[in-house]
């Protein structure tokens, strides 16, 4: 049984108790909920990959309280230094060279020589991390390949029994998973899209007065060895099959709309009637989830109306683009 709780100053001590035994706690950020486990405990760790059957070559993001504790763990550069002051805390994981006595667990990193590291934004996540006092690592909590969980309720459907914690702090604000950039280089590279924009992450470097631009990484659509979460090619995938860019919905579809495009079905659900990009972003994962929950069981498919792929709907397009990729 997992129990799903509030969250209290008690019931944080709770959680960072069963973590500091090496169990499994969900938690709220301000990107999605997190399944938590001591990142520098190779065993809790491997709990994480079993509850979501999770492939062990994905490696995990570590989440820490502030920007000293993430450059003792990984080696500090000049593009780090640039990026986490502009946008740490929050919805940004920045890849590094792990320092020469990281104790972050090499399963965490999924053998890599190099961690990702973040210092959330969400208030009830900070205080966790500052109570437990150690590096947690903290993949979305779901089942591998799944949409993102961003309640309470969407962590329970999908690993209840699993996991040892749950905790709400309610619908998660952003709605979309931290943006990832490789800092290790020359070069810094986007790994993954996410809640902050590439034009966003660019703007912070040229304000430091750096003329460069983010290099795509080589591995953004992989099947296996992934440089960081999210680049895999089918993911945050419904049970339902997926149709983008509709404008209208056929005989057998769940229509989400967005903007112009009113959503139709049971649920007529759209990510925003008034075109809302960041709206949009919010909602996207909590409408494929009851999306899906009126389709299961049924031959019904889910249609989803264009987003432009201005902003953060680049990031929107990427995991709309995963969800309705061919499954295994």
């Amino acid at each position: 049984m997992t129990d799903i709780i509030s969250i209290s100053d008690t019931n944080l001590r709770r959680a960072s108790d069963i973590l500091a035994a090496g169990g499994l706690v969900a938690f709220p950020t301000e990107t999605v909920y997190g399944l938590g486990a001591n990142a520098c405990d190779g065993k809790a760790v491997a709990g994480i990959f079993r509850a979501k059957n999770r492939p062990d070559f994905n490696p995990l993001i570590s989440h820490v309280t502030t920007c000293q504790t993430a450059f003792q763990l990984g080696v500090e550069t000049d593009f780090a230094t640039i990026l986490a002051d502009c946008f740490w805390p929050g919805p940004l994981t920045l890849v590094l060279d792990r320092t020469e006595d990281c104790p972050i667990a090499m399963l965490t990193s999924a053998g890599l020589d190099k961690i990702a590291v973040r210092v959330p934004a969400h208030e009830q996540a900070q205080k966790l991390l500052a109570i437990f006092d150690m590096p947690i690592a903290a993949p979305s909590a779901n089942p591998s390949g799944r949409i993102s969980p961003s309640t309470a309720h969407h962590v329970h459907a999908g690993l209840a029994g699993k996991i040892d914690l749950i905790l709400d702090g309610g619908p998660c604000q952003t709605g979309l998973e931290s943006t990832i950039i490789d800092c290790s280089g020359a070069v810094p590279v986007l790994l993954r899209l996410g809640s902050i924009s590439r034009k966003a992450i660019e703007a912070g470097l040229h304000s430091a007065g750096l003329d460069c631009h983010l290099r795509d990484a080589d591995a953004f659509f992989c099947s296996d060895q992934p440089e960081a979460p999210g680049q895999l090619q089918s993911h945050y995938a419904p049970d339902a099959s997926v149709r983008l860019n509709a404008t209208s919905p056929h005989g057998d579809e769940e229509l989400i709309g967005f903007g112009p495009v009113p959503g139709a079905g049971q649920l007529s659900l759209s990510l925003s009637p008034d075109g809302n990009i960041i709206e949009a972003a919010a909602n996207l994962f909590a409408m494929l989830h009851q999306a899906d929950a009126v389709t299961t069981g049924t031959k019904r498919k889910i249609a989803i109306a264009p987003v432009p792929k201005k902003g953060i709907g680049e990031a929107i397009n990427d995991r709309l683009q995963r969800a309705a990729a061919p499954r295994d």
